[in-house]
């Protein structure tokens, strides 16, 4: 069997009645054959298994999910959503579940260090259900680090002028590299004497122009709909992402389901183009 986001897309297709279910995602009936990991409250809520020789498909894909109430992605506590991650961080640690599932699983984690990361979300309207697997870059927009340091500067420089005080230009961008990385904020720090231990958590909000199920913004999303989005930069990629989810469907046996996808290109907001692969959640239609 092959594993990858795209099979792992065709398999969600195969049971896309389940996301107008008002369960929660963590019950959803994933394949657990596709999966390396399987984690609660923890990133990543899921792991697709690697592929130990295949040119077109490595596996290994990322996913946290992300469920609403509302057409408003639910915020990242403690996250910062990204296109990849260097699984190495993730599976750091004398005792850390995700390594030891994923080696359970059979894979060589290492072969392949950094992984694409997607998200998969639903939001609700009334009796209206938007269902998105969600590539990371339609939210990191910028580099995490610059996201950091920045945002620090904004606190900082408020702070300073709430004080009358100024820093030189080198002192203040040196401070901004300083705390340019998430692993500074989220250690726990212990104060000598303090009956409390402290740690900073980082917690992150969607814009109105980057909610993929926002119809304002994307009308294109329909209700009802399931879909998937990859960035897209031209013809050649747009073609490649077309072929890699046509061959999973045909591997998943549900090439029917294909053919009554609707492919189109989305212009997001901040960050170019998506390929939306759409199909509608209403079994009937």
């Amino acid at each position: 069997m092959t594993y990858s986001i795209y099979h792992f897309f065709a398999d969600l297709c195969k049971k896309k009645e389940e996301f107008l279910s008002k369960n929660q995602l963590e019950g959803f009936p994933f394949d657990q054959q596709m999966l390396s990991c399987v984690n609660k409250g923890k990133f990543p809520d899921l792991a697709i298994k690697l592929n130990h020789s295949d040119a077109q498909f490595t596996g290994g894909e990322l996913i946290e999910l992300k469920d609403s109430k509302t057409y408003s992605v639910a915020s990242f506590n403690s996250t910062i959503p990204t296109g990849e991650k260097d699984v190495k961080k993730l599976t750091e640690g004398i005792k850390n579940t995700t390594r030891s599932q994923m080696e359970e699983a059979g894979n060589n984690i290492l072969s392949l260090p950094i992984r694409q990361v997607f998200y998969l979300i639903r939001g609700r309207k009334q009796s209206n259900v938007k269902t998105c697997l969600t590539h990371g870059k339609f939210f990191e927009t910028v580099p995490v680090s610059t996201l950091i340091s920045e945002s620090f500067g904004q606190a900082l420089e408020e702070r300073l002028n709430e004080l009358g005080e100024t820093l030189s230009e080198p002192m203040r961008q040196q401070l901004l590299d300083v705390f340019s990385e998430q692993q500074t904020f989220s250690r726990v720090r212990y104060v000598e004497e303090a009956s409390v231990k402290m740690r900073f958590r980082i917690m992150t909000e969607v814009k109105a122009g980057a909610n993929i199920l926002n119809p304002n913004q994307y009308p294109q999303i329909g209700d009802n709909t399931l879909n998937f989005a990859v960035p897209c930069h031209g013809d050649t990629e747009q073609n490649q992402q077309h072929d890699k989810m046509k061959i999973a469907f045909q591997e998943m046996e549900c090439g029917e389901l294909f053919s009554q996808m609707e492919i189109f290109v989305l212009q997001h907001h901040f960050n170019g183009k998506f390929l939306i692969f759409q199909t509608s959640l209403l079994v009937d239609d």
